[in-house]
């Protein structure tokens, strides 16, 4: 089953969660590159959280594009899940946290800065030192 049949079990509420992490960390994502200077990836804050936006295939990223008005395709970087939470989010100030097809209403995903999807010592739940300093 892949990532996308998992993220649906999950909510329908027959999923498994180890099961869906292990999937997302095998998947290969496409993250959109940041149309500013920095030549970063693209992401939002919500709650607090700075949320790197990942798709499972470019149609789902298209989609995402057309929902945010862009005239011209994006650059994506293709990068594995376990990757993107195990080197690319350490290196991002605060807390961070990955959301998966967010244009996709009822087939999107958040994975969390939390203990088990992060590395311990950047989960908004892990060390108090991070959490505070946060």
């Amino acid at each position: 089953m892949g990532l996308t049949e998992q993220i649906a079990a999950m909510r329908a509420g027959s999923g498994h969660s180890g099961r869906l992490l292990g999937e997302f960390r095998r998947t290969t994502l496409l993250v959109p590159l940041s149309e500013g200077d920095d030549g970063g990836l693209m992401s939002g804050w919500q709650g607090g959280v700075r949320w790197i936006y990942a798709f499972t295939d470019e149609k789902a990223l298209a989609r995402f594009a057309q929902a945010r008005g862009a005239v011209r395709e994006w650059e994506y970087l293709a990068i594995l899940g376990a990757r993107l939470v195990d080197a690319v989010v350490p290196t991002v100030d605060g807390p961070t946290g990955v959301a998966v097809d967010v244009a996709d209403e009822d087939a999107s995903m958040l994975f969390p800065p939390v203990v088990g999807i992060v590395p311990d010592t950047y989960a908004v739940d892990g060390e108090p030192d991070r959490a505070e300093a946060v």
